[in-house]
């Protein structure tokens, strides 16, 4: 790392840097993002580490006013290895709550000591190592945001045990949790009968409004609802479900009340969370390298070039389930589909995952989406569709029944489309829409989408063919994904009901 240019991000206070490395103070011990408002200290007293995780393993705590776990996570971070973000995304996930770094290497398709030796050339820090900061950073958020008792913050984070928790935030703070917590001033938020308060960070500018239609115009009854404002959604959270209200809370957060059936799924919430809303995104630094591009229509925030967040999937089965059902047909064809197999085999929630939630929400919130496992054993002859379509769902139902990382990033995007495809009904604009929306991959492009296609032809007077729209969109890479979300935003037939090859935006 470059230490003049980090001080100089620093001394500028330059929002791009946020969550690109962190700054250690070596008089005070304290690590800062590089946005903090503190008096810049001098340049002679710090040093610069690529991860949260590193400053922690040099024996450096997060800075109280800062606050290091409101930053964006690694995994989120431009600029890095495809494949180091695919295993961040992971973890992020909650793969080494349980599982191993073997068993990581091995699904991302390389050995051990290359993953070792990747985290540790660019992070600065062990996957392990990057995991318990990860669950280090979402305690002492707890612990500030939250009236949630210290035992309780432990399982929420993804600790094994209570002491365990107080071993590592002793090693980490010189001080056990309850007393950190005590010595705090009061910023935590009054106890809420509708559940946990929390709060996601993000880069700005976010358009809620957007993402809001965006969901409107696909939402099921009694899985979800918004009021304009407010979206109040149901979870399924791998054999956990909870219950949301999201909203927008100031210019870099949104606000969320949550209700789970297990605190332990917390790490699970928040993860799909921030990537139903793409909150990771750095659209300024993406919309300045699509920007380069005269061609491609763009959105502008204060003059600058502004990428589009995507939107993803609320669930990995209920997306690819969405996005199987809307093949060929339109956006209203598609949601009547998907409500008539909710409405059939929908699962009823607990009603602890509804008390405290106003009676008008309670009515509109009844079922979490159907289990693979479910889908898979039902008689699907109920759904208007081709046989074969009802046997595509099927298999796929099946597929993802007995392969629960089949939703899960693999070690390349090829890697994940060779997966999907191997399906039976899942084609290649299937296999790119979900690896987009669910797989979270930047460079997916489904270029045989017909909105993709109605959209150039409106800006250069023809309709390409998908392989020449693939060749023009070279120029994009790496971050396909975010142009054919600008140009479906552009897409005259972008509407509830318009007609097109697959669900589309």
């Amino acid at each position: 790392m470059n230490h003049a240019a980090c001080y100089r991000a620093i001394q500028a206070r330059d929002v791009r840097f946020d969550g690109r490395f962190y700054t250690a103070v070596r008089t005070t011990g304290i690590y800062c993002r590089p946005v903090c408002p503190a008096r810049t200290p001098l340049a002679r007293n710090v040093e610069f580490y690529p991860s949260a995780a590193a400053a922690q393993a040099a024996g450096f705590r997060p800075c109280l006013r800062c606050r290091p776990e409101r930053a964006p996570s690694a995994a989120e971070v431009g600029g890095r290895p495809a494949l180091l973000q695919r295993a961040l995304a992971l973890i992020d996930r909650g793969w080494l709550d349980e599982g191993s770094v073997t068993g990581l290497a091995s699904h991302l398709d390389i050995s051990e000591r290359q993953l070792r030796r990747l985290f540790d050339s660019e992070l600065g820090a062990a996957p392990v190592q990057m995991a318990q900061s990860r669950r280090l950073l979402l305690a002492k958020q707890l612990i500030q945001d939250s009236h949630l008792p210290i035992t309780d913050i432990a399982y929420a984070a993804g600790f094994g045990s209570l002491r365990r928790f107080n071993e590592v935030f002793l090693q980490a703070h010189g001080v056990a949790p309850s007393a950190w917590r005590r010595s705090l001033p009061a910023e935590r938020e009054p106890d809420s009968a509708t559940g946990l308060p929390l709060r996601l960070y993000f880069r700005p500018p976010l358009d809620w409004s957007r993402l809001l239609d965006f969901f409107r115009a696909r939402a099921i009854t009694g899985l979800e609802h918004d009021d304009g404002r407010t979206l109040w959604r149901v979870l399924d959270l791998d054999g956990a479900s909870a219950t949301v209200a999201i909203r927008p809370g100031g210019d870099d957060h949104l606000r969320v009340q949550a209700r789970l059936s297990s605190l332990t799924a917390l790490p699970r919430l928040l993860a799909r969370l921030r990537q139903v809303f793409d909150l990771g995104a750095d659209c300024q630094t993406i919309g300045a390298a699509l920007a380069t591009d005269p061609d491609l229509p763009g959105l502008h925030f204060r003059g600058t070039p502004l990428a589009p967040r995507v939107p993803g999937g609320w669930g990995g089965f209920e997306l690819t389930t969405r996005a199987l059902l809307g093949q060929q047909v339109s956006i209203t064809a598609a949601r009547r589909l998907v409500q008539l197999l909710f409405d059939r085999l929908g699962e009823p929630l607990s009603a602890d995952l509804l008390d405290g939630w106003p009676a008008t929400i309670q009515a509109h919130l009844r079922a979490r989406f159907p289990s693979a496992e479910r889908v898979a054993e039902a008689d699907l002859s109920f759904l208007p569709m081709p046989g074969a379509r009802q046997r595509a769902l099927q298999s796929l139902a099946v597929a993802v029944a007995s392969d629960p990382m089949l939703l899960q990033p693999a070690g390349s995007l090829q890697a994940s489309l060779d997966k999907l495809l191997a399906i039976p009904g899942i084609g290649p604009w299937t296999a790119q829409y979900i690896a987009l929306r669910e797989l979270r991959e930047t460079d997916a492009f489904p270029a045989s989408d017909a909105g993709l296609l109605r959209s150039w032809a409106q800006i250069n007077g023809q309709r390409p063919t998908p392989k020449a729209l693939s060749e023009r969109a070279e120029v994009w890479r790496p971050w396909r994904a975010y142009a054919v979300q600008q140009l479906w935003n552009v897409d005259p037939a972008m509407q509830p009901d318009r007609r097109a090859q697959g669900i589309g935006p």
